[in-house]
């Protein structure tokens, strides 16, 4: 949509006073000349020739801007534009309005061109809240969402549908709970911003705890009385005291920080982060969501890699939730959306061939027998025995091997995991590394999602195929590799959400991908601080 802001327009009004009403059949032929004359449009106008044609001229389109007075509406929408996460400045508001105020009514040309304009840039509108500004994938190759669409003609054919064009766009925005979440969160930072609210800043300094006595202490109270986090009468008080400790615990919870109520570095530079910046965060989180598909699914997975948590959604109500580890920043976990269709007990692990070739490799180099109690191998998909192979012959750039870990306590996959089949090879499992869930921030895979309490999840999802709890634990008991497909299958959707909403308020994560600056980028043309 920025492009547009740039084009000269074209167009050549005969502005007047206004004298009276235009009669809109007048308008209307005005409008099929210009169309079917064969002389090219305005860009904004020539992108959507086909569907304007198709609507003003095949299908008999009434005059839905000029005389109606719905040119004010739109206006006012198009100057919120930051309330719906888009930015004011890609819209020509100066033109939008000069048109409206100059337009001479009784000039069926100039009233043609005035439609034809407010249409086109109605449609750029809906299409940036229903499809989102850019494209993932020219943003960042591990956003793995297509590019959705908008059916300009199905609008522009609707547009009779709804008098007012305000309550029209916000039928285009997303409906689920997330985004209209955000959209909240976002309208509240930015009061706090027009509004010009002292943000305090916090020094950095010894880390605080309850009863301490220090300066910066005033300030920090100051500043959670804002958050919404001290609930308290404020005070001048530069004690760190048992209130102050509930409402910084309140604070890092929201940041995803670890919540004991030590004010350290992390605490201080997250409370720092002014509102103009979290109003951006909210942006960019908001553009994500339109690039999600329109429907979720009742019962889904929700995995939000920055946050580090997996969501079990059924009827709009999350009734499960459990910490996860992703990938490490040199393994990132892909954003993408599959369906959950079985679930493996006991399950093998497939070596990825990058682990093979550099982290395993060299040590069957010093040693030939070094995985063999634990793993098997296969040479051109058969079975091989370790000691048949001379392994100094071979590089990470020829290794026609494959290495599988057998089922057992040592296994990189622990007892079970959730396979939804993707191009990535990325699933949910279980783990015999469990200390890594102690940290706050947990992005240490190699890509796929270990979940702190895979048993749970196992024992709710095979009772749906008649498995009670003792059946399931007998086959763990076993041993033996067992695949049960689910009896339907289950949408699992990966994001990346560093702005949200949950039952402790307005929640912010770090952007530990960097995927956030990315995204500032595309949106706003230079990276964010």
């Amino acid at each position: 949509m920025r492009l547009l802001s740039r084009i000269l327009l074209v167009f050549c009004f005969c502005f007047a006073s206004h004298a009276g009403a235009q009669d809109a059949s007048a308008v209307r032929s005005s409008i099929q000349n210009l169309l079917t004359s064969g002389q090219r449009l305005a860009l904004p106008l020539e992108r959507i020739k086909p569907a304007l044609i198709a609507h003003y001229v095949n299908n008999g389109g009434s005059v839905y801007w000029v005389g109606t007075g719905r040119m004010d509406r739109f206006i006012q929408r198009v100057k919120n534009a930051t309330y719906d996460g888009l930015n004011p400045q890609d819209y020509p508001l100066d033109n939008l309005i000069s048109i409206r105020d100059q337009l001479n009514v009784n000039d069926p040309q100039a009233a043609a061109q005035a439609e034809l304009y407010y249409s086109s840039f109605f449609v750029a509108y809906a299409a940036d809240l229903k499809i989102g500004r850019v494209t993932p994938q020219k943003v960042d190759p591990n956003l793995f969402r297509n590019r959705k669409t908008i059916d300009v003609q199905r609008v522009l054919t609707d547009l009779k549908k709804q008098a007012d064009p305000d309550k029209f766009l916000a039928s285009f925005e997303p409906r689920n709970t997330h985004y209209q979440a955000l959209k909240k969160m976002l309208k509240v930072y930015t009061q706090v911003i027009d509004e010009g609210v002292d943000w305090p800043v916090i020094g950095q300094g010894a880390t605080l705890k309850p009863g301490d006595r220090d300066p910066r202490i005033v300030g920090i109270r100051q500043l959670l009385s804002i958050t919404g986090d001290f609930e308290w009468a404020d005070n001048n008080s530069p004690v760190y005291d048992q209130n102050l400790a509930i409402a910084v615990r309140r604070f890092q919870v929201r940041h995803g920080l670890e919540a004991k109520g030590l004010l350290g570095k992390q605490s201080i530079v997250a409370m720092n982060i002014s509102p103009q910046e979290r109003q951006r965060q909210i942006i960019l989180n908001m553009e994500r969501w339109r690039w999600m598909p329109d429907n979720l699914g009742d019962e889904h997975f929700l995995i939000n890699i920055a946050g580090f948590e997996l969501q079990h959604w059924q009827s709009n109500t999350i009734i499960d939730r459990m910490n996860v580890v992703v990938g490490a920043v040199a393994t990132q976990t892909p954003e993408f959306s599959g369906e959950m269709q079985y679930i493996e007990l006991n399950p093998y692990w497939t070596v990825p061939y990058t682990i093979a070739t550099k982290e395993m490799l060299p040590k069957l180099q010093a040693d030939p027998y070094h995985y063999a109690e634990d793993f098997e191998v296969f040479a051109g998909g058969k079975l091989a025995t370790w000691g048949s192979i001379n392994w100094a012959s071979y590089g990470s750039g020829s290794f026609p091997f494959t290495f599988r870990q057998k089922p057992g306590p040592k296994n990189a996959l622990g007892k079970v995991k959730f396979m939804l089949p993707n191009k990535f090879n990325i699933y949910l499992h279980d783990t015999p590394a469990k200390d890594k869930f102690a940290n706050s921030t947990r992005a240490f895979s190699h890509g796929c999602i270990r979940l702190s309490r895979p048993g749970d999840l196992a024992y709710a999802l095979l009772e749906r195929t008649g498995m009670d709890k003792s059946a399931v634990d007998a086959i763990w008991a076993g041993g033996e590799n067992t695949r049960v497909n689910l009896p339907k299958p289950i949408p699992v959707h990966l994001i990346y959400a560093t702005a949200f909403s949950s039952d402790n308020g307005i929640e912010f994560r770090t952007d530990v991908y960097g995927r956030d600056k990315k995204l500032y980028a595309a949106l706003f043309g230079r990276a964010g601080s």
